[in-house]
């Protein structure tokens, strides 16, 4: 804390600096050279070490706080207070943060085969090629109630959603939901394929990589899925 504006106010209150000085304990060799603009040997050091501090802080990403960069300056032969070092972070208006817990959302399956990529590997816009690519994600949200799990389907050469739905769980149901409100909302023609990762929530035979979905329409009402059965999304990709 900088106390020296205390003393200034005293001093033009015309009352006693050297009572004022003593309060603070400070030395008024030290209050007068800081009112020439001579920075003490405290000062100094300080200068030095808060550019230590936020070159290790920067190194850090942002991720380091007071304890782990007094632990870094202590391996380098800089011998200073934990505290000092927080009050220096401070003043420089530095902070550490904890990196974001990462939470799994594709769990491989060990028993997929590998299968060819239909898209090779084609994941540009095409205005032309609306309806012919989609692309299936999860995603996760921390809510105050505990965390949800996102699916999305997205048309790979508008980059727009075209299907969701969200669940407290990672079971089949969700891509299931997901997929078939895509369908519902946008009734494709066949030859459209679904690209999704390799994860064991697909039930499908063995995992779902690529599968050609193709759509039965008024033998039922609503979609059939092309995965329900052989016929219907023909071979395996």
């Amino acid at each position: 804390m900088n106390v020296y504006p205390f003393i200034e106010a005293e001093q033009a209150g015309e009352h006693n600096v050297k009572r004022a000085c003593e309060l603070l304990e400070v030395s008024r060799s030290a209050y007068y050279q800081q009112q020439r603009g001579v920075q003490s040997q405290r000062q100094r050091v300080d200068a030095q070490l808060t550019a230590k501090i936020t070159q290790v802080h920067a190194v850090s990403k942002g991720t380091y706080g007071a304890p782990r960069i007094h632990a870094d300056l202590a391996d380098a032969g800089l011998r200073h207070g934990r505290k000092r070092v927080a009050r220096l972070m401070r003043c420089a208006g530095l902070a550490g943060k904890s990196p974001r817990r990462w939470r799994t959302t594709t769990v491989p399956d060990p028993n997929a085969g590998r299968r060819p990529d239909l898209v090779n590997r084609d994941f540009g816009t095409d205005p032309a090629g609306i309806d012919t690519r989609w692309c299936g994600d999860i995603t996760y949200i921390n809510t105050w109630q505990g965390w949800l799990y996102l699916a999305t389907v997205i048309d790979l050469a508008s980059r727009r959603v075209v299907g969701w739905a969200v669940a407290e769980h990672l079971r089949t149901d969700l891509i299931d939901a997901a997929l078939t409100d895509a369908l519902v909302r946008r009734r494709p023609p066949s030859g459209l394929v679904f690209h999704s990762d390799r994860g064991c929530q697909l039930r499908f035979k063995e995992s779902l990589q690529h599968r050609p979905v193709g759509l039965i329409l008024g033998v039922r009402p609503g979609p059939l899925l092309a995965f329900s059965t052989p016929e219907t999304c023909g071979a395996d990709c």
